[in-house]
């Protein structure tokens, strides 16, 4: 007895975009003929060899199939879809594609969306594995054009009458569920809207019919100057410009003016002179900013700070200043009285300093030019005291003398001592020149005790050059000062003059001819932001202590 040879079997892999493939319970039978689905996504189908018994026409067209459908592109979602819906219905796949394959032979679309009703099983159908696909799915039998077909359906056993019900209440549960939640959320929006319109809506209204149809139109008048201080003469060297300030020196003096503008004393001045408080009462003006009746300082002070906008530019060194009022005239005067507010307290800063150091100055050039007299006069009254107009020409006149009386001495000596030589010396003759000599000797002892001893008739010449030179120094010295002074009084001078301020106006303020306020649209829009903001803020606050609370 022969035995016929075993079919050798070889694997063709097959590209498949599916994953995560299963094999079915009766996969395992099938995987020898058909071949079996590895767990990279590629299928590997069995043939005979060219030795063995060539495969039917029915295990052909399946094949042929399973390629066309590989072709489509199908991903793994679908994939796994159609092997679901084949396990629900009961149809043994040897892969996804076999899969997608037989549900479309059994006229089931493996990828239309179904209810979620419809896809509740009962539990009694899971036995019914003799049924037909569709039958089992309880869907009509159809191919793949949609096209209902006849086929032949075993009966299979119908559920039960408790499972309908459970599955009824089931599906009315859900359905109630889906109501609620939709109920709920319909009841959610109404009151959010209600909120929103209550809290946001309603204010912007109500403040866009304040600022369209209430609010007292206001003009505004806009002036820009600059504080500007007087530039060193010609006199003064470039040694000197280099310790000038910088082109933003005044900034502190604008900053001091700004401040003054803003200021209750300001308004309180405009408000005497102009009348601030009268423009802004009675029924002209609605109520949001009319004054109270009679109106406090403080109550129009923050008017005051509302309707007096001033700002300084450090970089360009400019104050600019906008005044509103109630009518255009008002509001150019009340920039007018402003502007001349600002002069004047310009001229003050500075008044005190430039005062100070003139003050200083003149007291000091007026007590060395005292000085000086005092000393001039000293010296005149030590010249009528001594009776000596110099005491260098006192003095030069007796060593002038003693120097004549000192020569005559010598030569009466010396003609003295020639006669003296002679064995017998004229007596007439000697005793003349004795007596002249003794004479002129005590001339030189007069002349020269006047130099350093007093006198009745008066004081030494060494006491009176002495309070002469002391005095005559005292003046020189007292002329140096009194120059100094005059020199430190024109240079105060100077400086006094550089310390001046002066308001230059670059933009006049003229009156406008149209109000400036209020925006109306701009001014609803902020309240609009603003609402919706605080509503925002609110909310938010009340979620989160909610969910504390909660927690």
């Amino acid at each position: 007895m022969t035995t016929k040879p075993k079919a050798k079997k070889f694997r063709i892999r097959r590209s498949s975009p599916g994953a995560d493939l299963e094999r079915s319970a009766s996969g395992a039978v099938a995987e020898e003929a058909a071949g079996s689905q590895d767990d990279d996504g590629f299928g590997d189908a069995v043939f005979p060899t060219a030795g063995n018994d060539v495969m039917s026409a029915a295990e052909v067209a399946a094949e042929t199939e399973i390629d066309a459908i590989r072709r489509e592109g199908l991903t793994g979602r679908q994939l796994r879809l159609a092997r679901r819906m084949a396990q629900k219905n009961g149809i043994a796949a040897t892969s996804d594609f076999d899969a997608v394959r037989q549900l479309r032979k059994a006229g089931i679309d493996p990828f239309q969306r179904a209810n979620m009703l419809e896809l509740v099983v009962a539990d009694t159908q899971a036995d019914a594995g003799q049924m037909p696909a569709a039958t089992r799915a309880g869907l009509p039998a159809r191919s793949d054009g949609d096209i209902h077909l006849p086929q032949t359906v075993k009966e299979a056993p119908l559920p039960s009458t408790e499972v309908r019900e459970a599955e009824q209440n089931r599906a009315r549960d859900i359905l109630r569920i889906q109501r609620d939640i939709a109920r709920r959320r319909r009841r959610k929006f109404v009151l959010l809207a209600a909120r929103l319109c209550f809290f946001v809506l309603l204010p912007t209204i109500l403040a866009g019919f304040y600022f369209y149809r209430i609010a007292t139109p206001l003009y505004a008048t806009k002036s820009e100057f600059v504080i500007q201080k007087a530039e060193p003469g010609a006199a003064g060297t470039q040694i000197g410009s280099l310790f000038a300030g910088t082109q933003f020196a005044t900034s502190q003096d604008s900053i001091s003016v700004q401040s003054y503008l803003q200021s209750r004393d300001a308004m309180m001045r405009l408000d005497k002179d102009m009348g601030f408080k009268a423009a802004f009462s009675g029924d002209k003006v609605d109520p949001i900013q009319r004054l109270p009746d009679p109106p406090s300082n403080e109550a129009a002070y923050k008017l005051y700070q509302r309707m007096v906008k001033i700002g300084y530019d450090p970089t360009e060194g400019v104050i600019k200043m906008e005044v509103i009022a109630p009518s255009p005239q008002l509001s150019a005067q009340f920039s007018r009285a402003l502007i001349s507010y600002a002069e004047q307290q310009v001229d003050q800063m500075t008044q005190r300093l430039r005062e100070d150091q003139m003050t200083g100055a003149r007291q000091s050039y007026d007590d060395a030019e005292k000085k000086l007299a005092a000393a001039q006069q000293k010296v005149v009254d030590l010249q009528e005291k001594f009776k000596v107009l110099s005491s260098d020409v006192e003095v030069s006149l007796v060593t002038s003398q003693l120097q004549a009386l000192d020569s005559e001495l010598t030569k009466d000596k010396l003609a003295l001592e020639e006669m003296m030589a002679n064995e017998r010396p004229n007596p007439a003759r000697v005793d003349p020149l004795k007596r002249r000599i003794k004479s002129i000797e005590g001339q030189i002892a007069e002349l020269r005790a006047r130099l350093t001893q007093d006198s009745k008739s008066g004081v030494s010449l060494a006491k009176v050059q002495s309070d002469l030179l002391g005095a005559q120094a005292e003046v020189q010295t007292r002329q140096m000062m009194l120059a100094q002074a005059l020199q430190a009084l024109e240079t105060s001078r100077i400086e006094a003059n550089r310390q001046v301020r002066y308001l230059s106006l670059s933009v006049s303020p003229v009156a406008p001819d149209k109000a400036t306020y209020p925006r109306s649209f701009e001014n609803t829009v902020v309240a609009f932001l603003i609402f919706a903001g605080l509503y925002l803020m609110v909310s938010m606050t009340a979620s989160i202590l909610r969910e504390q609370v909660s927690a």
